[in-house]
C-alpha cells in the first residue's frame, strides 16, 4: 500500500511572459512561479481526466449496471435461464473490456472507479437472490455472503467518518472471489437441467460457489486489517486505490 504523495509536483520551468499574470494561466501554480516564467502543475491535468464521466468504460459499466434488472426479469419470469446465462457472459465479458480500455487508452476514471465494482456487488446480490428463489441456492449462502458485505460496509463507513477515507486496496483475494461467484452462478442455473453435462455443470458451480464464499470471506479479513490499520494510524491511505472488492 503505498504512502500519500507530497503536496507539490516536481516540474520544470518554461518560457514566460511578463505581461500574463501566472494565476491567469491553466494549470500554473502561482507559489511555483519563479523570475523565468510560470510553472506548469501536471497534476491539475491528471485531476482534470480522474474527473471524466463520458469515457467508453465508464459506458460499459453503466451498461452492465442497465443488465442487473433484465438478468432479474429473465430468471424470474419467464425462466429464460440460456439468455440469462449468456447475459451473465455478456456482463463478464464487458467487465473485463472496460478495464482494459481504460488502460490502454488513458481512460481511468473517479466514476469509474465506484461504478465497476458496484456493478459486480450488484450482479452477485441479484443473481443470489434470483437463484436462492428459484431454490437452486440455500438462503443460508445469501445470508453468508450479505452478512459478509455488510461488515465490510460499515467498516467502510467507519473509516469515511474517523479519517474522511472510505475506500481500501483491493486486495487479490476478493478478485478471485468475485470472480469465482460470477462463474459459479450461471454453472449453477445451467446445472438444474437433467442431464450428464448438468451435473457436471452443477459440481463445477459448487466447487467455484465454496471456493468464492471462501475468498469473500478471507478478503473481508484482510480489509478489517486494513481498516484498523488506518484508523489506528499505523499506515496511511492510498492516494489513488482501487475500491474493495
Amino acid at each position: 500500500m503505498g504512502q500519500i504523495a507530497g503536496d507539490g509536483a516536481d516540474s520544470g520551468e518554461g518560457p514566460g511572459r511578463a505581461d500574463v499574470p501566472v494565476t491567469s494561466l491553466p494549470g500554473v501554480s502561482p507559489a511555483g512561479a519563479s523570475a523565468a516564467g510560470p510553472v506548469l502543475n501536471p497534476a491539475a491535468g491528471e485531476d482534470r481526466a480522474a474527473d471524466r464521466v463520458l469515457t467508453v468504460p465508464n459506458g460499459l459499466s453503466v451498461a452492465r449496471l442497465l443488465g442487473v434488472p433484465v438478468f432479474l426479469w429473465l430468471v424470474l419470469v419467464p425462466k429464460a435461464d440460456a439468455w440469462a446465462v449468456v447475459l451473465l457472459i455478456a456482463s463478464a465479458a464487458s467487465d473485463w473490456l472496460d478495464g482494459k480500455i481504460a488502460r490502454a487508452f488513458n481512460q481511468q476514471s473517479r466514476l469509474g472507479e465506484a461504478l465497476d465494482p458496484a456493478a459486480d456487488r450488484l450482479y452477485i446480490a441479484a443473481t443470489l437472490i434470483a437463484l436462492a428463489v428459484r431454490g437452486i441456492i440455500p438462503w443460508w449462502l445469501v445470508a453468508l455472503l450479505a452478512v459478509r458485505e455488510l461488515l465490510v460496509a460499515g467498516a467502510l463507513a467507519l473509516l469515511k467518518r474517523k479519517v474522511g477515507f472510505g475506500t481500501l486496496q483491493v486486495s487479490f483475494a476478493g478478485k478471485t472471489a468475485t470472480l469465482c461467484l460470477l462463474y459459479a452462478f450461471p454453472l449453477l442455473l445451467l446445472g438444474t437441467y437433467a442431464g450428464t453435462w448438468a451435473e457436471v455443470a452443477r459440481i463445477i458451480g459448487w466447487a467455484f460457489a465454496i471456493w468464492g464464499a471462501a475468498l469473500y470471506w478471507w478478503a473481508a479479513a484482510l480489509y478489517l486489517i486494513q481498516a484498523h490499520a488506518l484508523l489506528t494510524g499505523r499506515i496511511a491511505p492510498d492516494p489513488d486505490p482501487e475500491g474493495a472488492a
